[in-house]
């Protein structure tokens, strides 16, 4: 088994390492080294490899020299239209490829899709899609969105256990406790704003495990206790309502601009009512789950908004203020 599993890690690296070779032209073995995420040695005897079985690639000496095909090779890779291919290179989330510990497996796929486009379609698909923008880095207000980092090797190994059915052993570190180990039975995967979660089962109840929190985990042989099928939507649906249904839960009358209702329901858990006032300001009871969070919810709103009860919250809004007015006064 493992044999046969590098063979295949061989095998789908050299044909990456020619699909980069066809689309780009020539490259030095660093930068292929790179691109593949192994060593430059690596590149070496993938390159060597490929000579033997026939693949025309050869090396050009010199300070621009690298590796290239000879003009005119091409694998034999089709069945992609124009749309199709584009749908999935403008699909292809790399952010969320990572946090399933997929990134350089999304990469090569890519090369792949454009690879498999007919010539006449390969240069226009490759060129809208440098124009489609998903997930970037940064809102428009500079704000860096930071993916969860989640080790290789622990990310492969849930992944293995939720895709094979098989029962997981995790060390985890739930928030303010000593980690523990826990054996689970894995349900699938589910990434929400670039953080990974884990959707499982332990003695029959649910449980909900976020990835940046797992610091080891190991597949065990036995078969996991699930469903042949799975509604993963409904089921990270039903998860989230309980959550936001439990803790300490407050109710708030607020008094807002409807030009901001929309930040304000965003943030809330529920709306028990709403009416227009006198002054043309909106009066919604809402809920959050608990005085923190509403705290934090119509702070965020400044004078656009104004807690009218409970009391405990307007006057912890006001004690924030004088703190931050105190601050500045000098």
């Amino acid at each position: 088994m493992y044999f046969a599993k590098v063979f295949w890690m061989r095998a789908d690296r050299l044909v990456s390492l020619v699909l980069l070779l066809r689309q780009r032209g020539r490259l030095t073995a660093a930068e292929l080294a790179d691109e593949l995420e192994v060593s430059t040695r690596t590149v070496l005897r993938d390159i060597e490899a490929l000579s033997v079985a026939g693949v025309p690639v050869y090396a050009e000496r010199g300070r621009h020299g690298g590796f290239a095909l000879l003009p005119g090779f091409r694998t034999e890779l089709t069945g992609l239209n124009h749309d199709e291919a584009l749908a999935l290179l403008v699909a292809g989330s790399r952010r969320g490829a990572q946090a399933f510990g997929l990134g350089s497996a999304l990469a090569s796929a890519m090369l792949k899709v454009v690879d498999a486009l007919p010539a006449s379609y390969r240069d226009t698909a490759a060129g809208v899609a440098e124009r489609l923008l998903i997930d970037p880095e940064t809102d428009l207000l500079s704000r860096r969105l930071v993916a969860e980092e989640v080790p290789g090797t622990i990310s492969a190994e849930i992944r293995r256990a939720v895709l094979a059915g098989n029962k997981l052993r995790i060390h985890y570190a739930a928030v303010d406790r000593d980690p523990k180990w826990r054996t689970v039975d894995p349900i699938g995967l589910v990434i929400v704003r670039d953080q990974g979660y884990l959707l499982a089962t332990r003695s029959g109840a649910d449980r909900t495990y976020r990835l940046s929190r797992v610091l080891a985990a190991e597949v065990l042989p036995e078969p996991a206790q699930r469903s042949e099928r799975v509604d993963l939507d409904l089921a990270w649906q039903e998860r989230s309502t309980r959550f936001r249904r439990g803790g300490d839960q407050i109710a708030v009358l607020v008094r807002v601009n409807p030009a901001r209702r929309e930040e304000l329901v965003s943030t809330a858990l529920d709306i028990r009512t709403e009416e227009l006032d006198a002054e043309g300001r909106l009066r919604l009871e809402v809920t959050f789950q608990d005085s923190r969070h509403a705290e934090w919810a119509l702070w965020q709103l400044g004078t656009d908004a104004e807690a009218l009860a409970p009391l405990s919250l307007r006057t912890s809004l006001r004690e924030r203020a004088t703190a931050i007015a105190d601050r500045y006064r000098e």
